[in-house]
């Protein structure tokens, strides 16, 4: 087969897969959370396998504990968030208002100081009524009412309450059958490679699986602490919604520096309204934060998911945002998985182009 029809045909193939990703982004949540436990926890059943238990056996086992330790953890957690999310929701516009006069109080003495120097560079501060630039103090107003009402339609809609159910429901199912079947799938979709580039696309395929697998696991076992130790420090520190602010923060860690940096920003917001006058509270939750930061950057990346995943954060930011605004929530999860084939499909295609004449300006090396 000629470069142009090989070409053609892989191209074809990701174009189709692209279309039916965008058809069914509707339904494909609970199959992909499906999917993505059962990569998770594909090397436990091995491993269980290799003990001498059947693979029935094991993903009844593996599924049964892991499915309990999520109820366990619903039935603890949830009527505390829950509790939580609706006085969160309720005091939103409130406390956005109490920081807006905050800062309005405290800025406007610097705000008058700066305005000299701010002329210079032909930036006029016109002050407005609460003591910040007019279109400052018409923007925080505006977002205080947006805020709330956004949180309230998530809260009760009724498509998400229906998302939530499927996912509940079919994912387990997609989970136990695609472990079950895991070896099967794999070994019958090897049948189907091109027999002249089979060996070269199970290389890449390792290669793939090993990035993906890095970073998938040991980014998971991340969140989980950073969701801990977040949500347990700003609780005990007696920041309002604290467990709520942490472990929501932690699970967005799995987008890097969006966790941490919007689990700081609304602490530290919340923190200034709760504890003012006082800067107790506030050092506090920076403090907490702080420690997170530092046992993520220093010991738990570095040993849990390594420098050898090969997606740099921008590229993975860069997937994660794209595919989210997409497909949702869908995309976030296929995301990942999908920026690591492309980054290891990159890299061969550098390497190929490096070793060829188009590049060498030459013939073939011996």
């Amino acid at each position: 087969m000629r470069i142009e029809a090989k070409l053609v045909f892989w191209l074809g193939g990701l174009a189709i897969s692209i279309l039916l990703l965008w058809l069914l982004s509707d339904v494909l949540l609970p199959f992909a959370a499906g999917l993505a436990i059962a990569y998770l926890l594909d090397p436990v059943a091995d491993r269980l396998e290799k003990w001498g238990v059947s693979r029935l056996g094991a993903t009844l086992l593996i599924l049964i504990c892991f499915l309990g330790l999520i109820v366990l953890a619903a039935m603890v957690l949830l009527p505390v968030l829950g509790v939580q999310v609706a006085a969160f929701i309720e005091a939103l516009p409130r406390d956005l208002t109490r920081l807006r006069d905050l800062l309005s109080e405290q800025g406007a003495g610097i705000l008058v100081r700066f305005a000299p120097i701010a002329e210079r560079f032909g930036v006029q501060l016109e002050l407005g009524a609460y003591g910040l630039p007019g279109s400052a103090s018409d923007l925080a107003s505006e977002a205080a009412r947006y805020a709330g009402g956004v949180l309230k339609s998530l809260w009760s809609g009724g498509r998400a309450l229906i998302g939530l159910v499927s996912l509940v429901v079919i994912t387990p199912v997609v989970a136990f059958y695609i472990l079950l079947d895991w070896d099967r799938m794999v070994a019958k979709i090897d049948s189907w490679l091109p027999r002249d580039e089979a060996q070269t696309i199970r290389i890449l395929a390792a290669e793939i699986n090993a990035a993906l697998s890095g970073f998938l696991r040991g980014q998971s076992l991340v969140c989980l602490f950073l969701a801990t130790w977040y949500g347990a420090g700003l609780s005990l520190v007696g920041l309002n919604y604290g467990l709520l602010i942490g472990i929501t923060g932690g699970f967005l860690s799995f987008i890097p520096f969006v966790g941490s940096l919007s689990c700081l920003i609304i602490s530290v917001a919340i923190a200034i309204v709760q504890g003012w006058p006082q800067w107790t509270l506030l050092v506090m939750v920076l403090g907490v934060i702080g420690v997170g930061q530092f046992l993520e950057g220093n010991i738990l990346t570095p040993k849990l998911v390594g420098g050898s995943v090969g997606l740099h954060p921008v590229w993975l930011m860069l997937a994660l945002l794209g595919f989210g605004s997409i497909f949702g929530f869908t995309g976030l999860l296929l995301a990942v998985p999908i920026a690591a084939a492309v980054g290891v499909l990159m890299r061969f295609a550098l390497r190929h182009y490096l070793a060829s004449s188009l590049y060498l300006g030459k013939g073939p090396q011996a």
